[in-house]
């Protein structure tokens, strides 16, 4: 028997909930969510959540280790009980049962299965079949497993096995320099592990600026971290990793974080004639498919993949599927940031993206170790940087690297979006002692510069 709805969501992750929430609460919409994996999604299952609680285990044991003697408090243990850390994070999460029970509850139909799309009003879950006015794929992504000789033989972790790791790593050897890899290499670096980075670009965090990028490496390699850069891994033998420069380093537990993969496969998006790109779906501003009546959000466009990003975009899906004519969805001031011990965040413009697109431009930077919260747990790496038009004199882009900089920069990605500029940001009240005070002080520098 066909079951008919006014919209067919694929997935149970942030985007989907999001995206069937605005349609059901909004437009009355009758909506039906099909998911293959996770209720929830992975965010608050296997990724934002639960990989936090384990960066904030990991700070505490710094802490205790570096101020625990001066404070008259006992170090921690060279090595970290990771059942009781996973225990603990399996405390924060909700139950499966729960999800279902809660999205039911919110009046919507729970599919458990693996969807395939018939055409742009049909699709299969196994032996059922649905029909929808719209459907939103949101169905999410994966860890990209590359092709590395020996990888499958040697086995591999990631995001979503490493959390259920009961015993530490002797050694962890971490396949890519972005957030996710380097996240998960402090952590158990601070547990207890040697820790090694490779990543195949000349730096860490390619996307972010260059000297945010260097604060954070010089963090990230004073917690004993090896950080190799600039070559690539050709194969796995014998426990060792084999570069593409001849090096040779001891590959104990492989943890993969060097990209990701759209979960679309079941999907048979080619019989329909949806159009992909490598890294997804393609989608036009307001989310749109190429084919009628199909929408797509979250990391399954490949595009910017951040929880809140897959909200927004859901958002805008909805708008325009319901109601036409909606917002075209805009990333100029997206604030990002990746979770280490400091944290590295970041708004509007890198140096070098102001240098490519041939701006005269100038920047300004403060220290962390001169704001006066770093004194308190001992961090000397770090800055607050902004990026500026010379003669408008707006800001283009800041960014942060010390501890709170995901609040810092959060807030500033307002000011960015309304035209403030650099005068404007040194001539603000502050909060003392704050790490936000940091912005503030680079800014003043800029002031210095033009009155001088």
């Amino acid at each position: 028997m066909n079951e008919h709805f006014d919209l067919i969501v694929l997935g149970g992750g942030s985007a989907a909930r999001d995206g069937a929430r605005k349609a059901a609460t909004e437009h009355g919409a009758k909506v039906a969510l099909v998911e293959s994996t996770r209720w929830g999604g992975s965010c608050p299952n296997v990724a934002c959540k639960p990989t936090k609680a384990y960066l904030v285990a990991a700070d505490l044991i710094r802490d205790l280790r570096i101020l625990g003697p001066t404070l008259g408090l006992a170090p921690p243990p060279d090595r970290a009980d990771l059942a009781q850390i996973r225990t603990w994070k399996d405390s924060l999460r909700k139950p499966q049962e729960k999800w279902v029970a809660d999205l039911r509850g919110n009046g919507f139909e729970t599919i458990d299965g693996e969807a395939t799309i018939v055409d742009k009003h049909t699709l299969k879950v196994e032996e059922r079949e649905l029909s929808g006015d719209r459907i939103l794929i949101a169905t999410g992504s994966r860890t990209a497993v590359p092709p590395i000789d020996g990888l499958e033989e040697a086995g591999w972790i990631d995001h979503v096995s490493a959390l259920e790791l009961t015993e530490l790593p002797e050694s962890l050897f971490v396949l890519g320099g972005g957030p996710v890899g380097l996240e998960f290499a402090q952590a158990f670096r601070r547990f207890g592990s040697q820790v090694t980075i490779v990543q195949s670009n000349d730096r860490i965090s390619p996307r972010s600026d260059e000297d945010a990028t260097d604060a954070l490496a010089a963090a990230l390699r004073d917690d004993g971290i090896e950080i190799v850069t600039g070559t690539t891994v050709e194969r796995i033998e014998d426990g060792a990793a084999v570069l593409a420069d001849g090096r040779h380093l001891a590959a104990g537990r492989i943890f993969l974080a060097s990209g990701r993969k759209p979960n679309i496969e079941a999907l048979r998006l080619d019989d329909i004639g949806i159009e992909r790109h490598k890294l997804g779906i393609v989608v036009d501003e307001h989310m749109r498919t190429s084919v009628e009546g199909v929408w797509a959000a979250g990391d399954v466009t490949g595009m910017n993949q951040f929880t809140p990003i897959a909200q927004y975009q859901a958002r805008i899906a909805i708008k325009d599927m319901f109601g036409g004519n909606g917002p075209a969805a805009e990333y100029s001031f997206l604030p990002t940031a990746i979770f280490t011990d400091p944290e590295l965040a970041s708004v509007g413009l890198t140096e070098r993206e102001a240098a490519e697109q041939e701006t005269e431009y100038e920047t300004v930077i403060q220290p962390v170790a001169n704001v006066t919260r770093s004194q308190y747990v001992r961090e000397k790496n770090g800055l607050y940087k902004a990026v500026f038009d010379r003669s408008s004199r707006r800001v283009l882009g800041v960014h942060v690297v010390s501890r709170n900089a995901s609040d810092v920069v959060q807030g500033l990605s307002l000011a960015l979006r309304l035209g403030a500029t650099i005068d404007d940001l040194a001539q603000m009240h502050h909060i003392y002692p704050s790490w936000g005070e940091g912005v503030k002080a680079a800014a003043e520098q800029a002031k210095i510069k033009v009155e001088a």
